[in-house]
Order: C-alpha cells, then structure tokens, then sequence
C-alpha cells in the first residue's frame, strides 16, 4: 500500500502554489496561444460531473480546476512530442477518475490526503479526434482508460501527484501517434 501523508503546511502550500499556477496559466495563455505551436486541444466536458477530479475530500473549485489544468497542460507539452507539426489532436473527457482517493474515515487530518492503492486505479472515458494539416480527419475515436496496473509503471518525478495518471495518458497517446505519419511534401 503506497500513500501520501503530509502536513497540512505542506498540503496548504500546494494549495496556494496551484490557485496561484492557475492564475498565471489564465493570465498567461493568450499570449501563449498566439505563438505556441497548437497541435492540441483539451477539453473537459462538464467537469462538475467528473468522479474524481478533486483536491481533497471536500474539493475546491480552484484546486480541482488546478489539477484538471495540470493535466491539459500535460497533454499539450506531450502533444508536441507525438502529433506532427500542422496536425492537431482533439481530446474531449467526459470522465475523469484520478488516481488514488481520500479515505476521511481514517480522520480528519486524511481528508486532503489522497491515498494511492490499487483499488482506486486512474481511469479515464474521453473522444479524440485527429486531423491534418488539411484538416482531413485521420484517426477518431472514444476511449475507456483503466489502468489496473498503474502502481507498477515506471514514473520518475515522485513529487507530481499526478504522475500515475499522466503516464496512462502518455502512454495511449504514444501508442495512438506511432503509426501516424505526415504524406511527404510534394517537389
């Protein structure tokens, strides 16, 4: 059994540090927009209504809006990894289910402390769709990710919270883009 148990400085912290990343990346991302390299895009389709996107147990809008902005953010950056330049890759979640869960019957101080065990792997229900250059849609699909077997991948940054999610994510989106590739450019 893996769990996080940490102080509620600790926790608070990461709280402020990622109501303040949220607030950078919304006043930031109009002028990223206009000269990144959108080969992207992520939406999360009423979020609200998601099994587990939360913060703590009680969740917070800023927090869980927070966690969902790490996870496009993450997208985004892996997207310039896989997606050929001028494509783009549409990613629209209609479920997402964090990895781990809060178990406040352990007592108050647990309530923010999401515990990570294999009876609560991430899972994640979404529709992708990718285009070309030309906007010809290439690939599309609907994808129920569940990955039983999370707390067996590899993962390198120990400190991300939601480094086991981000690997399922990485992975498919690998698998996805291997056999695509651009038509060569007419001479």
């Amino acid at each position: 059994m893996l769990s996080y148990d940490h102080s509620d400085i600790a926790m608070k912290t990461f709280h402020v540090l990622a109501a303040a990343c949220g607030l950078l990346v919304v006043a930031a991302g109009p002028a990223l927009a206009a000269t990144a390299d959108v080969r992207a895009e992520v939406v999360f389709d009423h979020p609200e209504k998601f099994t587990d996107a939360k913060d703590e147990f009680i969740p917070t809008e800023v927090g869980s809006t927070a966690l969902l902005n790490n996870l496009r953010d993450y997208l985004l950056r892996e997207a310039r990894l896989y997606v050929p330049e001028g494509w783009k890759l549409t990613i629209v979640f209609t479920d997402v289910d964090l990895a781990g869960d809060f178990e406040p019957w352990r007592g108050a101080q647990w309530a923010d402390v999401r515990v990570i065990k294999s009876i609560y792997p991430p899972h994640f229900k979404f529709s992708f769709t990718l285009a070309d250059a030309t906007g010809r849609v290439i690939r599309q699909g609907k994808e129920d990710l569940l990955d039983q077997e999370f707390e067996m991948r590899l993962t390198l940054d120990h400190e991300d919270p939601l480094r086991y999610d981000k690997v399922v994510l990485q992975d498919w989106m690998r698998r996805q883009m291997r056999s695509v590739r651009p038509a060569p450019a007419a001479q």
